[in-house]
């Protein structure tokens, strides 16, 4: 008896060495050199991104204390990516991604220090952030499917998952610091300087990416760009569990996501918590949606993101219905946690589930597609978001909007037995077109 419990607890001490601290696990798109520049830069950049986010809305607010043009302004910056991602996505599946994100990223610092220059002089007008976030919209059109695709270039396909993970960690982190900076920069010199800060920001992520030695291959392409984006709308179109993902996604865009283009409104007229108090409700949804996004990073394989797409839009949902009814300032801010985290769950998910079942050929294009529901979809729901908050309330659309996610999340549920199959096959298909017919132990089922 003494003789098998030595031999249980060997075999137990051997597990132990042998299984990766879990640090280790969430972590480990990092050992890769290229990703580790991305990160540091990007994570940077997306700090003074956040910041210019919040100073761009609170400046709209100031300028005008209309709801509407608040949500007009937030129509204009994303528009573009409904319009031109198709362009964009199939620009990713032709040309040097590493090449495209660097031109990308250096449009946007240019875009910054121009609505720096224009606010710190004293010449800004409204219809000036109309054009300037028009223009940035034009750029994200090309930016996201790039930054989206790239990732694997930079990781491979073994540590994809982690990497998306990771990126959206990376961007909620940016999401609970540059908020607070900015409230706190705003009330004491202004929103320029923010715009100023996140122009100077990019300069870190542009000598990430020049410092990269990453293998972009060209691929050769005798199609018109045309029939690139039907061949791409076809094939997202002919898979179910995409086109189902992606409908989902575009839902929570159209309905929920206005919540954020409506918070100035909250902070202000309901919570009156100013402009500090602004960046501190921001930061808050970005709390929550960076703990979402580790939560995933510290996920091996595929299994159960089907189900776990269901569940946290419908968590969505029920977020926004009870912060609609909240007027006690903290209470709000506790209640945003976990809108934060349930929407960043449901997209971080959606995005590895896409990525892991598309073909590279394709992958600019449908994740063109991703971006088109994201945050193509988003102007829509910013501009009626504005005008039905104008009509009935801020409180009532955000609540409007989470009820249309809980029914949402209910439909992608119910078809969750058929869309599972169908993802099964593809994400094994994938995994041994890239020589890794190992992946099948991680993919037994997207939902059970």
């Amino acid at each position: 008896m003494a003789q098998f419990w030595n031999s249980a607890a060997a075999e137990t001490a051997d597990a132990k060495k042998a299984s990766p601290p879990r640090w280790a696990t969430t972590l480990r798109a990092l050992r890769h050199r290229n990703f580790q520049l991305f990160f540091s830069g990007q994570l940077i950049s997306l700090v003074g991104t956040w910041m210019q986010n919040v100073a761009q809305a609170w400046l709209v607010y100031r300028l005008t204390g209309s709801a509407l043009l608040l949500g007009a302004v937030g129509f204009s910056s994303q528009i573009p990516v409904l319009l031109i991602a198709p362009i964009g996505g199939t620009t990713v599946d032709r040309v040097n991604r590493q090449r495209l994100v660097i031109a990308t990223q250096t449009a946007s610092m240019i875009l910054a220090a121009v609505l720096a220059w224009l606010t710190l002089s004293g010449r800004v007008q409204v219809w000036h952030i109309f054009v300037l976030a028009s223009l940035l919209g034009v750029v994200n059109a090309f930016d996201i499917p790039g930054r989206q695709s790239f990732l694997i270039d930079m990781v491979g396909r073994d540590d994809l998952m982690n990497a998306i993970a990771l990126n959206s960690s990376m961007f909620n982190g940016a999401r609970v610091v540059g908020p607070a900076v900015a409230g706190i920069l705003i009330a004491k010199i202004g929103e320029g300087w923010c715009f100023a800060i996140n122009a100077i920001s990019y300069i870190a992520v542009i000598i990430g990416l020049l410092l990269m030695n990453v293998h972009c291959p060209l691929r050769s392409n005798s199609n018109s760009h045309l029939a690139d984006i039907v061949e791409g709308f076809r094939w997202a179109n002919s898979v179910k569990v995409i086109r189902a993902l992606l409908l989902l996604i575009g839902l929570v865009s159209l309905v929920g996501m206005p919540y954020t283009i409506l918070m100035p409104v909250f902070a202000d007229k309901i919570l009156h918590g100013g402009a500090r108090g602004l960046g501190i409700l921001m930061g808050a949804t970005g709390v929550g949606a960076l703990l979402g996004a580790l939560t995933l990073a510290s996920r091996q394989g595929v299994r159960g993101l089907g189900r776990l797409v269901a569940w946290s839009c419908g968590g969505f949902g029920v977020g926004l219905i009870l912060f609609s009814l909240s007027r006690w300032f903290w209470l709000s801010a506790t209640l945003l946690l976990p809108v934060g985290y349930s929407v960043m769950l449901q997209m971080a998910s959606t995005n590895t589930l896409i990525q892991t079942m598309v073909p590279d050929q394709l992958r600019g294009r449908v994740m063109a597609l991703y971006s088109m529901m994201f945050m193509g979809m988003a102007p829509f729901g910013a501009l009626s978001g504005g005008a039905l908050a104008h009509r009935i309330g801020a409180p009532a659309a955000v609540a409007v909007g989470g009820a249309a996610c809980v029914l949402g999340a209910i439909w992608f549920g119910r078809e969750l037995p058929t869309l599972r199959i169908e993802a099964r096959r593809m994400i094994v298909a994938q995994g041994l077109a890239g020589g890794e017919p190992e992946q099948e132990l991680n993919v037994q089922a997207v939902d059970e």
